[in-house]
């Protein structure tokens, strides 16, 4: 005797050897032998074999067809001996074959969307309206799969069908795996051996470069799009003095948020008085408002080439600038200083109408004021004829002095050997770019006269509001550092702490309220100091421990590093455009890490095959090789050797230079899951670095 049994899904034949009550012996073809509950043996037969059964069950079973079947069943609870005696039976009191038994068991048991299963070998018809809903359901999961398949075919031609195009960006960085089209990509990357960025690429999914980075960004970090609502700058309600100054701004000539400026009163009386002037977009814009939210969704605005994303509506931003020729709100810090010692003998910080004489750019100024100009100055009278030239004399001289004194309190000096580089487009101001135009990258050193000025004045103003905040027992966001320790980084929270690598007791970002979120949270607790005095912890919007603040500092956090991860892999996409436009084959470079080498004249970092083991700080000539403009990869090769190795101390400064460096050396990262792929292409994407 023979018994076809149910064993965890799965339908199994073979002899009886014995049988109790609840179980059976049973030894299948193989020679194994498994004891079977009794509950599972649903058919038991004395021939055919087991092995012919099953074959000739499951070949019998693929020529049942549903629908009949359906309309044979009972409306009652009916069993497979049943429906097959129903269904193949000509003589309804007559049982069918054994064979004809076992294929309806295989064929109800494979058709749960028809038949429900109602215990062992057991089953009820499904209701009509559930049946068409399921057969529905199904021949759009058949259509689906057709059209991944299509997709698929498309792909591996070389063509990218509409739909995958239009998710590019999600399907590579932010994949919903049950989407055809990521399934399309993932079936075609596997059947064609390519990443899947190459893949699209081939296809023609990446019609700009440019543009491939540009809508990654926005993909990532504006998904609802760059457009500001419609919103109307409150006016600054208070009543405010106006201030007895002249007060200028320096700036770059793009520059439209304009936050800070200064003025010097008293020079040749042997006290002056410093004017550190910030707009005070916060006596306006209050915590909860319209502009407010638009702020905090941003945190910052966004830099790249030729372009900028405001934190705030152009409009917003107009109406609190410190534009000259106009009496602007600021918060203003007063220091007062001995003229001949440059020591600090007061500060004051006040709500006022600060004249703005003048928004001087330093773009137009550098080739004027000098470190010549600064240190003739010094031996003599500056020259009349020079406008601000007293002014910025006696800044210069301030701030030489403030950043010798943030050195003793640091350590060692701050030497910043490698310049800075500026970008210019020769696309339209403020028009978006298309990625092909024309780029001139010019070299400006790294604390210039005029960048030193402007940099020790804010520095100062930073530490003194940050100390005065926590005088006062009112939170601000602080920047801090423990140590210049190798590893120790700069951190984010609400105490005033040491901020080691500046050199001072507290450092709270403030001078950049129109387009920093974390400045104008701090003006508005500034603000509360100023107005309430010993009381402002009780008036000030953000209380101590208020969670909303760590919120904010965890928002800002993370955005401002996504928007500077942004602007270095947009800078870099421009780089490689500029050698590319100048037909620049061959660059002289500095070693600093590994394989790593730096451009001396141009802000890029690539590895150079040959550098494996060169000193940090050698210099070598190399020649560039291809260049993906997608992946933001290029290679090289050392091809001469152009000095010796440098002394401890120049190694020294480039290793300290190095560890305060962002290094954005390509190539991009890409999020699809290949893990079902084939060794050979499942690394095609690296990381970046």
């Amino acid at each position: 005797m023979f018994v076809l049994f149910e064993e965890a899904g799965k339908f199994l034949a073979g002899r009886i050897l014995s049988e109790a009550d609840s179980s059976l012996q049973v030894e299948l073809d193989s020679g194994k032998r498994v004891k079977v509950k009794a509950a599972n043996a649903l058919l038991k037969f004395e021939k055919p074999a087991p092995a012919e059964l099953m074959a000739a069950g499951q070949k019998i079973s693929e020529e049942i067809e549903l629908d009949l079947a359906w309309e044979f069943a009972s409306e009652e609870e009916f069993s497979f001996a049943e429906l097959a005696r129903d269904y193949f039976s000509a003589d309804p009191s007559k049982p069918a074959s054994t064979e004809q038994q076992a294929a309806a068991l295989f064929r109800l048991f494979e058709a749960p969307h028809y038949f429900r299963r109602a215990g062992k070998g057991r089953f009820r018809r499904a209701p009509a309206e559930i049946l068409q809903q399921a057969l529905a359901a199904i021949e759009k999961k058949k259509q689906v799969i057709a059209q991944i398949t299509a997709w698929a075919e498309e792909l591996a031609q070389g063509t990218c069908p509409a739909p995958v195009r239009e998710q590019l960006y999600k399907i590579l960085f932010r994949p919903d795996k049950n989407s055809p089209e990521y399934k399309a990509v993932v079936e075609a990357s596997r059947a064609a051996h390519k990443a899947p960025l190459d893949l699209l690429q081939q296809a023609g999914a990446i019609a700009s470069p440019y543009q491939f980075h540009w809508k990654r960004f926005l993909f990532e970090n504006f998904p609802k799009g760059t457009a500001f609502p419609a919103v109307q700058a409150p006016p600054v309600k208070d009543e405010l003095p106006l201030a007895a100054v002249r007060a200028f701004s320096i700036d770059d000539s793009r520059t439209t948020e304009i936050d800070d400026a200064l003025s010097v009163q008293g020079i040749g009386s042997g006290t002056v008085t410093l004017g550190i002037h910030i707009a005070a977009p916060g006596l306006a814009v209050l915590p909860g408002s319209p502009i407010d939210l638009l702020g905090r969704a941003r945190l910052s605005t966004v830099y790249m080439p030729g372009y900028k994303l405001t934190m705030l509506p152009g409009a917003v931003v107009e109406s609190y600038t410190l534009q000259e020729g106009r009496n602007c709100p600021a918060l203003s810090l007063y220091v007062t200083l001995d003229e001949a010692t440059l020591a600090i003998s007061g500060t004051a910080t006040r709500l006022e109408q600060v004249p703005i004489a003048a928004n001087l750019r330093h773009d137009k100024l550098d080739a004027v004021f000098t470190e010549k100009f600064f240190d003739a100055a010094v031996a003599s009278t500056p020259p009349a004829d020079v406008p601000w030239g007293t002014e910025l004399s006696f800044l210069h001289r301030l701030a030489r002095h403030l950043k010798a004194q943030r050195e003793v309190v640091r350590g060692k000096p701050e030497n910043f050997n490698r310049p800075d580089y500026n970008f210019s487009l020769d696309n339209p101001t403020g028009q978006e770019p298309e990625g092909n135009e024309k780029v001139s990258i010019s070299i400006r050193k790294r604390g210039a006269p005029l960048d030193l000025i402007v940099a020790e004045a804010m520095i100062l103003a930073n530490s003194t509001w940050g100390e005065w905040l926590a005088e006062h027992g009112v939170p601000g966001i602080y920047r801090s550092q423990a140590s210049l320790a190798p590893g120790v980084k700069v951190r984010m929270g609400t105490k005033a702490l040491p901020h080691a690598g500046i050199g001072v007791k507290s450092y709270a970002w403030a001078t950049s309220p129109l387009r920093r979120y974390t400045d104008l949270v701090n003006q508005w607790q500034i603000i509360a100091c100023v107005k309430h005095g010993r009381t402002a912890a009780l008036a000030a919007p953000f209380k101590p421990k208020d969670a909303e603040l760590f919120s904010i500092i965890s928002g800002f956090d993370g955005a401002y590093s996504a928007y500077n991860g942004f602007q270095a892999g947009i800078e870099r996409y421009w780089t490689l455009k500029y050698l590319q436009q100048n037909g620049i084959s061959e660059l002289n470079t500095t070693a600093f890490k590994d394989q790593l080498v730096r451009a001396d004249d141009l802000p890029l970092v690539l590895p150079a095959m040959g550098a494996q083991g060169l000193p940090r700080g050698a210099r070598v000539r190399i020649r560039l090789g291809e260049i993906d403009e997608i992946t933001l990869d290029i290679s090289s090769t050392v091809i001469e050797r152009l000095d010796v190795v440098l002394d401890d101390a120049a190694a020294e400064q480039v290793d300290e230079e190095d560890n305060e460096s962002e290094i954005a050396a390509g190539p991009i990262s890409i999020a699809v899951d290949m893990s079902d792929m084939p060794d050979d292409t499942s690394a095609v994407a690296p990381a970046a670095t």
